[in-house]
């Protein structure tokens, strides 16, 4: 049994670990805001672009743009893996690095070559940590990134997709999507070759969820289909779809990303308070137990004392 003393200074010593895990939840719901914030004004621009890039696309000669042509054979994939850059979120960096590391040995048993972009320090010390040195590594900007990021990214992407010297045949993006301020969601998303799969689709999105190309995508009769112009020709106009397009798949990402992590940290930093709150009371109420044994045993002795006096 330990004493007093023992009991008192544990109890101090999670009470003051309560105190920053409480304060650490407060910063993440505060941040959840400005990032969830951010998040949802580029969700129109992100499904809009990919809507048109898909719904074009059907009608585009293949050969317009190199970027719309399907490999007849991968040889090397890029995966990029989007984490947080601090820790003390649950399982927010874990979950995305497991799925990511059994994507990568799949690929290596069908004898593909895997390239990693890591995004956030932890995506970064675990690739280094098993000896997968990363092309690409963003560090520093996990909770508030940079377009210049996805730039970089979209631009190498798109130069090695058709480089015969260096050709990539598959482009995945693995992140945790922020489904709401309290839950995330792994997302595995295909960014080439093009898929023909809409945000709704992929991040799950209901039917409440605003969708400008609604009723442009369902067949309600008021819009008759018809043939698509490309002015002034098809080449320039993929072009810049497809420049926009991965370059708003990349951005999107580490958005949803960046909202996702404030929300996990959230999440994680209340159920630490709590269990700090419940530790607290539970080494309360055995130091009271505690306490009253020794002033049992204390009033025992003095009783005892004074029997043996009188005796």
């Amino acid at each position: 049994m330990p004493n007093l003393h023992d009991i008192e200074r544990r109890i101090n010593s999670v009470a003051s670990t309560k105190q920053i895990t409480r304060t650490m939840e407060m910063v993440a719901a505060a941040k959840i805001k400005r990032s969830t914030d951010r998040m949802e004004n580029a969700l129109p621009w992100a499904r809009a672009i990919s809507d048109m890039l898909i719904s074009t696309a059907r009608h585009a000669p293949r050969d317009s743009e190199p970027l719309l042509q399907i490999h007849d054979e991968v040889k090397r994939c890029l995966i990029v893996v989007i984490t947080s850059d601090r820790g003390l979120a649950g399982g927010f960096n874990s979950t995305v690095l497991r799925h990511a590391d059994k994507l990568i040995h799949k690929k290596q048993r069908e004898g593909v070559e895997v390239e990693v972009a890591a995004c956030g320090k932890k995506a970064i010390g675990y690739f280094n940590y098993r000896g997968i040195e990363p092309i690409f590594s963003f560090a520093g900007r996990s909770a508030d990134p940079k377009y210049e990021q996805a730039v970089e990214l979209s631009s190498y992407t798109g130069e090695n997709y058709h480089n015969e010297d260096h050709m990539i045949d598959e482009v995945y993006v693995i992140y945790n999507h922020a489904k709401n301020a309290a839950e995330q969601r792994l997302v595995q998303q295909q960014v080439l070759p093009i898929q023909e799969e809409t945000y709704s689709a992929l991040l799950g999105l209901t039917d409440k969820d605003e969708d400008v190309f609604q009723q442009f995508r369902e067949k309600t009769g008021e819009f008759p289909p018809g043939d698509i112009d490309f002015v002034p020709d098809a080449e320039s106009v993929m072009y810049w779809l497809m420049k926009e397009y991965l370059r708003n798949a990349f951005f999107y990402a580490l958005l949803d990303s960046a909202a996702g992590e404030q929300g996990a940290r959230r999440n994680a930093m209340k159920s630490a308070t709590d269990n700090a709150n419940e530790m607290v009371s539970t080494l309360t109420r055995v130091y009271n137990r505690v306490r009253q044994g020794a002033i049992t045993t204390e009033i025992n002795e003095i009783v005892g004392g004074a029997a043996a006096l009188e005796e």
